[in-house]
């Protein structure tokens, strides 16, 4: 059975995510994406558990689906837990960390015995006075099955092996609980190629997710399984033991439109790429930069550009269907052109992931038009333009090589928003 899951997203609940995220809005968007797994997010928040309860059923093998309906949408619980506390080295440590469970009674009984170190109800991505080492102690004394992972691996403020965490390796980051990490999340800032040039990695399995703070994003990343029998067990035996006769991909975001993939500072709206110079302060003012991804995996490699790994996982870019349509309209996503050109190439084809990746560029070119077309085969070839991400601000994209203005653009004030995931 082929599986596309997307194991990592947020719920109303989560700070800075959006209201209209509930369980009948995650199951239809996950149909319009192609998407026939996902994570429930935020499944440690006591208001989201008894959502959940009310809204799904269980299929008696670790997944669950809308409750009333037989259609191939497969919940799965998951959530983001924020682990802020000392390190050995007295400075403060802030690590975000994903994890998985079998059922939501074992998420309730989790809930409950991390109350003790932060509040639950506060927010969906509870911020827990814990080192990463104990918070995985308590997920696997809770259930053996849990499956536990770092978030967003590079990114500067919360990963791991970001920039500000004073860590160099998992082992580092999870001590003597590293034991029971087999994957890690590259977020949206790196693809598989740029953690290939760390052999430290290997061990690990390289997982893509949305980290979804609206229904938009959903899918932005996914992962791709071809499993005997669909349970919670086969998805995550898939993930630990990577074998690409299983493990058939990822479906990866440009990493030059990630956020944090280029060193900057957005208020001087000044980035650089980190591969020309190292300076680590801001030409205009002279305050620090945001040290990116592209710089953080070149102090950590070990290995040159391009390497690939015997047994690798094969993966694909992808560019989010709305915004292919916004590019090629000069419109913004919110649009009702956008949003109805979009609903017309769903029902066309079926879901947004087919068409992206096998529909007949002839074909959508008769209900979308050449430009869209021509963007999407142009993603498909990887024949497009990205100015890099850096310090928060989302890299753009030019699909069609149109003449760019580099013009700096106005720069919104911070949003929290701005600080969580990537």
């Amino acid at each position: 059975m082929r599986v596309i899951a997307d194991l990592h997203v947020h719920t109303r609940f989560a700070m800075a995510c959006s209201s209209a995220i509930n369980a009948q809005t995650m199951h239809e968007t996950a149909k319009q994406k192609g998407l026939n797994v996902i994570g429930t997010g935020d499944v440690l928040h006591p208001l989201w558990i008894n959502e959940l309860k009310e809204n799904l059923e269980s299929e008696g093998n670790g997944l669950y689906r809308l409750a009333k309906t037989n259609e191939d949408v497969h919940f799965i619980p998951s959530a983001e837990v924020s682990t802020i506390y000392e390190g050995r080295d007295h400075s403060i440590k802030k690590v975000h960390n994903c994890i998985l469970l079998p059922s939501i009674e074992s998420a309730e009984a989790l809930s409950k015995a991390l109350e003790k170190y932060g509040s639950m109800d506060s927010d969906g991505r509870p911020q827990l006075r814990i080192s990463c080492s104990e918070f995985v102690d308590i997920v696997m004394s809770t259930d053996k099955r849990a499956f536990v992972f770092p978030a967003h691996l590079w990114t500067p403020y919360f990963g791991a092996l970001g920039a500000m965490s004073g860590f160099d390796s998992i082992k580092e980051a999870y001590e003597d609980r590293a034991k029971d990490i087999h994957a890690y999340e590259s977020g949206l800032s790196s693809d598989p190629k740029m953690n290939w040039r760390i052999s430290e990695l290997d061990k690990y399995t390289l997982i893509s997710n949305s980290d979804m703070h609206s229904l938009a994003n959903m899918g932005r990343e996914s992962n791709v399984f071809d499993v005997e029998k669909l349970s919670y067990d086969s998805i995550i035996k898939s993930i630990v033991e990577k074998d690409p006769k299983v493990f058939k991909q990822t479906v990866e975001y440009y990493p030059e439109e990630g956020k944090y993939h280029y060193d900057g500072h957005r208020e001087c709206h000044y980035s650089v790429n980190p591969e020309e110079t190292k300076s680590s302060v801001c030409k205009v003012c002279g305050k620090r930069l945001v040290i990116g991804v592209l710089h953080r995996i070149d102090e950590l490699a070990d290995r040159e550009v391009g390497y690939t790994p015997k047994n690798h996982i094969p993966y694909i870019h992808a560019v989010p269907l709305i915004e292919v349509i916004s590019y090629a309209k000069k419109k913004t996503r919110y649009t009702s052109s956008v949003k109805d050109l979009y609903s017309k190439l769903i029902e066309r084809f079926g879901d947004e992931l087919d068409i992206l990746t096998n529909a007949s560029i002839r074909d959508i070119e008769e209900v979308a038009g050449a430009d869209i077309a021509e963007c999407i085969d142009n993603v498909r070839n990887d024949k497009i333009i990205i100015k890099p991400g850096y310090s928060g601000v989302y890299g753009e994209l030019d699909l069609l090589s149109r003449t760019k203005d580099d013009t700096p653009k106005p720069i919104r004030q911070k949003g929290m928003s701005d600080f969580f995931g990537d």
